[in-house]
């Protein structure tokens, strides 16, 4: 038994070489050990440690300091032009252009309105009136065309947003021109119905009688600017 068990206990016992091996290997495996559960797990965690990168990517963004000129970076909202900007509009020049034989003279006539419910409310009939342009075809009538009409600007501030034709004689016409773009239209069936108030509106910028609008007037009666 002695024997038999010495044998056994020879059998079990490493060389001081062996044993630095074994130590080595045990060494190198604990090593890798990280490495290797890293490596396996990446597969199936690879979405977590991808959005683990992105998030702390997005936290350290969002800690760095602001640029100065990132606020401005953005673009800004284009400024309403045109029908879209009514309500925006603050002030309208008017201007009376004749176009008369002689001997008939007229005074010329300009106005500058700042009352902005009266200059929105011409605008507002324009933009109606070209939304509903009308539909005659051929040859129109025109009785009484004296050759009066008027040319304007609506403004907001100093912003232009559109610019008119409005002929208040013979056939009425109006033109809006925005953008180099000019919608036009003759103030007659649906035009007239959907713009009631032209007249009376541009009468009240110009702060004369509606019917003074469509007759040429003589004598020095110049309309200065209205604050």
């Amino acid at each position: 038994m002695e024997l038999t068990t010495r044998g056994m206990r020879q059998n079990t016992m490493m060389s001081p070489r062996q044993v630095r091996g074994t130590v080595l290997a045990v060494l190198l495996c604990s090593a890798l050990a990280g490495c290797g559960s890293v490596t396996a797990s990446a597969p199936a965690g690879a979405g977590a440690t991808s959005s683990a990168s992105a998030t702390s990517a997005a936290q350290a963004a969002s800690s760095a300091p602001a640029s100065p000129g990132a606020a401005s970076s953005a673009p800004a909202a284009a400024a309403a032009t045109g029908c879209s900007s009514v309500n925006q509009a603050t002030s309208v020049t008017v201007h009376r252009v004749l176009h008369l034989v002689e001997p008939t003279r007229a005074a010329a006539l300009a106005k500058t309105q700042h009352n902005v419910t009266l200059v929105r409310a011409l605008f507002g009939q324009f933009c109606a009136a070209l939304r509903h342009p009308s539909s005659a075809k051929g040859i129109v009538r025109c009785p009484a065309d004296f050759g009066i009409s008027y040319l304007g600007t609506f403004y907001d501030g100093h912003r232009t947003l559109a610019k008119f034709t409005y002929g208040v004689t013979g056939c009425q016409m109006v033109s809006l021109t925005t953008g180099g773009t000019t919608k036009s239209t003759m103030v007659l069936g649906a035009a007239a119905a959907a713009a009631p108030k032209l007249r009376a509106d541009m009468a009240a910028v110009l702060g004369v009688p509606s019917l003074a609008i469509a007759q040429p007037v003589t004598g020095g009666n110049k309309a200065g600017p209205n604050k």
